[in-house]
């Protein structure tokens, strides 16, 4: 099942679309009209009620819809409590990035005010503006001390993030600032939906890539994460709980901008798509700041 924010409003996605965005076939159903009101519309309340809304949308009639463009549609969970972002997940981004894999995922944050959904124009600040295309995992049952065997348990679904980070920002000073270079306006698109873990021949093994402009900048797969998505939700739980609605950004494989020769930023009029198999396609465009 696909779970769209489209014009503010929670919709489930149907029809034969392949999931590179929009699919002509698609259609959008209105999750309060369909429910007659037993569910709202607000794709944040959602992701509150999970259990119930699975439950029901097993047996409702989702059949009638309405076409839709991807550029009406919002972060697929506009408003996470908590935003967790993981670094140095993929051995061969550790090892670009000059750092040896750790013995426990390096996290921080990204503030929820940088949360954007897809087909989004990002204001570039001053700086160097770096891309990481990574596998979001979006919370729908609270997770406290879960162990990975039921991590998935814990899971509403999948979506596509970017996790921009501006990199002077981010390095300057005598100790890294990650959550502020990461969190200007518009620096956590997201999207174009969230997906249930059931649609997926393997969850755990997930092609991803990122192109700039037309250019292959990475291309992985999510079997290499030294953390996957049950270890990641098992180490961050036994800290703090996981509410509905958060997000983890999961890592992001090698090719950044900074980390190549020469050095490769985003400019304006630049253009990042980000795929993940079974998801489909996130774009993002950038413009001077004004």
């Amino acid at each position: 099942m696909r779970i769209a924010n489209l014009r503010g409003r929670a919709v489930v996605v149907v029809g034969a679309g392949d999931g590179a965005g929009a699919g002509t076939a698609d259609r959008a159903v209105d999750v309060a009209d369909a429910s007659a009101g037993r569910f709202g519309p607000d794709p944040q309340s959602l992701v509150g009620d999970w259990d119930a809304f699975t439950a029901w949308a097993a047996t409702a009639d989702l059949s009638a819809g309405e076409p839709f463009e991807v550029a009406e549609l919002g972060a697929p969970v506009p408003r996470p409590r908590q935003v967790f972002a993981i670094g140095l997940n993929y051995a061969e981004h550790a090892a670009e990035a000059g750092y040896p894999p750790d013995a426990t995922p390096v996290t921080f944050t990204k503030f929820p005010s940088c949360i954007v959904g897809p087909d989004t124009v990002v204001p570039l600040p001053e700086g160097h503006v770096d891309w990481e295309v990574e596998l979001v995992v979006v919370i729908g049952a609270e997770a406290h001390r879960v162990p990975r065997e039921r991590a998935w348990d814990h899971v509403a679904g999948l979506t596509i993030g970017q996790d921009l980070s501006e990199r002077i920002t981010q390095l300057q000073g005598s100790a890294p600032q990650f959550s502020l270079g990461k969190s200007f306006p518009g620096f956590g698109p997201t999207g174009p939906w969230l997906v249930t873990p059931d649609e997926f021949a393997d969850r755990d093994d997930l092609a991803i890539t990122a192109d700039l402009s037309g250019e292959r900048m990475q291309g992985s797969r999510t079997s290499f994460m030294l953390y996957d998505v049950p270890e990641l939700i098992a180490r961050l739980s036994a800290v703090c709980p996981l509410l509905p609605g958060d997000l983890i950004f999961s890592g992001t494989p090698s090719g950044i901008g900074n980390r190549r020769t020469p050095q490769r930023f985003i400019r304006p009029d630049d253009v990042l798509v980000s795929s993940i198999e079974g998801i489909g396609a996130l774009e993002t465009r950038f413009a001077a700041a004004s």
